[in-house]
């Protein structure tokens, strides 16, 4: 009989590769099971491709099993070479302190802490950072042969251009984690992305190798997410969007998955979202009977939005882009304006009263003072959302958001900003 939990992750193409996947499906079936995912603090905040393998693990939790996050406290100042083609850039101790806390309260955003199978937080640092080097070459490193680790991909790939015996080492490290953790809490399986399938398995032959009685534990890998048209996920204008609000605001946020193509919005639904299989396939026929209305987009940014940034900043983010669509920009506050309006075209200008027209061909908004004095009478200039149609209008200190910068509208698209110096 096949498990249900395996069969929804298979409909959402969630499943990549499995160490044994009829074995896997025996004891889910039977029992219920501590399984873990790992991050690396090698920044102070996840991006959202980190995240396909944690929302994969929340949806075992969902079905009553134990997630296990373990944040890499000692592996991080290793480096993982597993999709690399050149060597990390070691952080100190206090770098990789201050990440790990960044990212464990993202963690505390995705999984529940408090149910009967809560989630639980580990840092390998616990039995990692205690563990002297002739203890590591004794007890693990005559475990693996250098054949067996030189085959691994993420070795092998790197060989040409070199890698160093740091990173050459992780996979052992990071198969003493799931070791530990099968020794200590249970835990039998481990979940991550593609690029894991040779830690995962090492791992799995480090517990094979320390065990005498039958091992029974199991490796999943997450397939990488690519958009349609085959380029990668995860990069909006700005760079990679990341879940700290103050690195990708909510808004920014929201609006990328708004701005999800009608050919990737089922697809991301799948993979991101918990909704359920019924509605997905409701919201298909949607996408393809009535792409204009785009509800795929709305609801896969909401349901992101929510998730990441709670319910308040997703409330923020419909604000301003129903603000932005209707061109009221009254309604939003100096730092929803900022926030919004952080990409557009942008000069400075000197904190002095000026002449409209003078001010918007100075801003470069209008070509020449004949065109600005046009583009004023015709009403196609606002201030933070107010129509300005007198060319005799001097702009002052009152159109000066915090006193910093105040937002043109020339037309009805066409935002600037101009920030006071």
């Amino acid at each position: 009989m096949t498990n249900a939990l395996m069969e929804d992750l298979k409909w959402r193409g969630l499943l990549y590769q499995q160490t044994d996947e009829k074995g896997l499906e025996e004891l889910l079936s039977n029992e219920k099971i501590s399984l873990y995912c790992g991050v690396d603090p090698t920044a102070d905040s996840m991006h959202i491709g980190h995240i396909v393998p944690l929302l994969t693990l929340r949806r075992f939790q969902n079905h009553g099993h134990r997630p296990m996050l373990l944040v890499g406290g000692a592996t991080g100042m290793i480096g993982d070479p597993s999709g690399r083609s050149e060597e990390r850039i070691l952080q100190t101790t206090d770098q990789i302190d201050d990440n790990v806390v960044g990212i464990t309260k993202q963690m505390e955003r995705i999984f529940d802490f408090n149910a009967e199978n809560g989630a639980k937080m580990v840092n390998n640092n616990d039995w990692i950072g205690s563990l002297s080097i002739i203890e590591f070459l004794r007890d693990y490193g005559k475990l693996l042969g250098v054949n067996y680790m030189l085959a691994k991909d993420n070795v092998a790939s790197r060989l040409e251009d070199g890698i160093s015996f740091t990173e050459f080492s992780y996979m052992l490290i990071q198969a003493i984690d799931f070791n530990h953790l099968y020794n200590n809490y249970g835990c039998r399986v481990q979940i991550g992305g593609s690029d894991q399938w040779g830690n995962i398995t090492t791992g799995l032959e480090i517990i094979r190798k320390t065990h005498e009685e039958e091992t029974k534990a199991f490796g999943i890998t997450i397939p990488l997410v690519t958009k349609a048209d085959g380029t990668k996920f995860g990069k909006s204008a700005g760079g990679a969007v990341w879940l700290d609000a103050k690195k990708t605001s909510p808004y920014e946020f929201y609006q990328f998955w708004i701005n999800t193509a009608d050919a990737d919005v089922i697809k991301y639904m799948k993979i991101f979202t918990f909704i359920e299989r019924e509605e997905i396939e409701a919201l298909e026929v949607s996408v393809q009977e009535e792409p204009h209305l785009r509800i795929g987009q709305k609801t896969l940014a909401e349901e992101m939005t929510r998730l990441v940034h709670g319910q308040e900043a997703l409330d923020q983010a419909i604000r301003i882009s129903q603000a932005l669509f209707s061109g009221d920009l009254k309604t939003l506050s100096a730092d929803e304006m900022r926030d919004a309006f952080k990409d557009v075209p942008s000069s400075e200008m000197a904190k002095e009263d000026k002449n409209i027209v003078d001010f918007i061909v100075e801003a470069g908004i209008s070509s020449s003072k004949r065109q600005g004095r046009e583009d004023v009478k015709n009403g196609a200039i606002s201030l933070n959302g107010e129509r300005v149609t007198d060319t005799a209008y001097e702009v002052s200190a009152e159109d000066r958001l915090e006193d910093q910068f105040t937002i043109v509208r020339r037309g009805r698209r066409n935002y600037s900003m101009v920030k006071f110096v």
